[in-house]
């Protein structure tokens, strides 16, 4: 049996830049970080079970994995010749279609585990470009590569992609003081609404052409945001995030909605310096920057908010930052194979 865990993240700017169309004709760049929520993978070996097991949100046994509905195990079986003897179960801290980057996570754990699987051990750059090509080529996704690199690496860090397909991962150095600063300075809500990142990536794909000089400051933003957090200045950084939220909302019609629009005012209206709705946006988690004296005032007035519209699953999230990116918790199928 293998366990593989990898972090979801929290991406502060930068967003929509790491998509091929775009980076391909100017350096896309993201600053991110990986966060103590996490998805696992089970793989388990069934030499006896002439078939294929994936377990996630359903539960699928087929004799092939062609057959299977799941489309990134099917991918990714059928591509490294895994056909059949084989069971995969996922589990997450919080339920998919979040904004936290939870698919690109199962993706980065799936394919470090298949690879352990097999015998192989994947660095981190080889472990996000697996499960890249896994979902933008095998599978047709039509999204970028920030959230891969981010749940394969850990950390805080400026992620730039560039046009030669090679990406960039530059650590951003804080102090445990300033890194706990940050956290304490931010507030993440779940609005209960969930949808399927495609579903705005699409059409922000194709608009890249005309919001070409718009992605391109966003891209050029992200300096300025880890230069503001490096010295501290989080109400800066709230204006930053602010602002960049506010381009983000022109890149497609389904980014923002009325009710997302007004839970971000009244977190603006109430104290917040700055936020953005996480992922490719039109629900998932809202994310503001706020003095922690305005904590409580916020968390109250957002969830009245949230009670007038009826978004009976909103709740607050609480995270930390973590160092870790993906790892095998445990291979016995290693273990295994050497005893033989």
């Amino acid at each position: 049996m293998i366990v593989v865990r990898a972090p979801m993240r929290i991406s502060f700017v930068g967003g929509g830049t790491d998509l091929p169309d775009f980076y391909r004709r100017s350096p896309g760049r993201v600053i991110s970080t990986a966060i103590d929520k996490f998805v696992y993978v089970v793989i388990n070996r069934t030499p006896l079970l002439d078939q294929v097991s994936a377990r996630y949100s359903v539960s699928e046994t087929v004799p092939h994995a062609k057959d299977l509905k799941h489309t990134r195990i099917k991918a990714a079986l059928l591509d490294l010749g895994i056909e059949k003897g084989i069971e995969i179960a996922s589990f997450a801290t919080l339920p998919s279609k979040t904004g936290l980057g939870s698919s690109s996570s199962f993706s980065v754990a799936l394919m470090k585990g298949l690879h352990a699987y097999l015998g192989r051990k994947l660095d981190k750059g080889e472990t996000a470009e697996a499960a890249s090509r896994l979902e933008i080529e095998l599978v047709g996704e039509p999204i970028g590569k920030q959230d891969q690199y981010a749940a394969s690496f850990g950390g805080l860090n400026v992620i730039q992609f560039n046009s030669d397909e090679s990406v960039d991962v530059d650590p951003v150095l804080m102090d445990y003081k300033l890194r706990l600063a940050l956290e304490n300075h931010l507030l993440v809500f779940f609005t209960g609404v969930t949808r399927a990142a495609s579903s705005v990536l699409t059409e922000q794909k194709s608009n890249i052409d005309k919001k070409f000089d718009t992605l391109r400051e966003m891209a050029d933003t992200v300096e300025e945001f880890r230069d503001r957090l490096l010295r501290g200045d989080f109400k800066g950084l709230g204006e930053v995030l602010h602002k960049a939220w506010l381009k983000k909302k022109t890149l497609a019609s389904n980014v923002s909605n009325p009710v997302i629009d007004e839970l971000y005012e009244t977190g603006i209206s109430h104290g917040a310096w700055g936020g953005k709705i996480l992922g490719a946006g039109s629900g998932g988690c809202i994310m503001f920057l706020v003095p922690p004296e305005k904590h409580a005032e916020i968390r109250k007035t957002i969830q009245a908010v949230a009670k007038k519209h009826n978004l009976t699953d909103f709740r607050e999230i609480p995270i930390k930052f973590v160092q870790s990116g993906a790892e095998v918790l445990f291979n016995g199928d290693h273990f295994h194979r050497l005893s033989m």
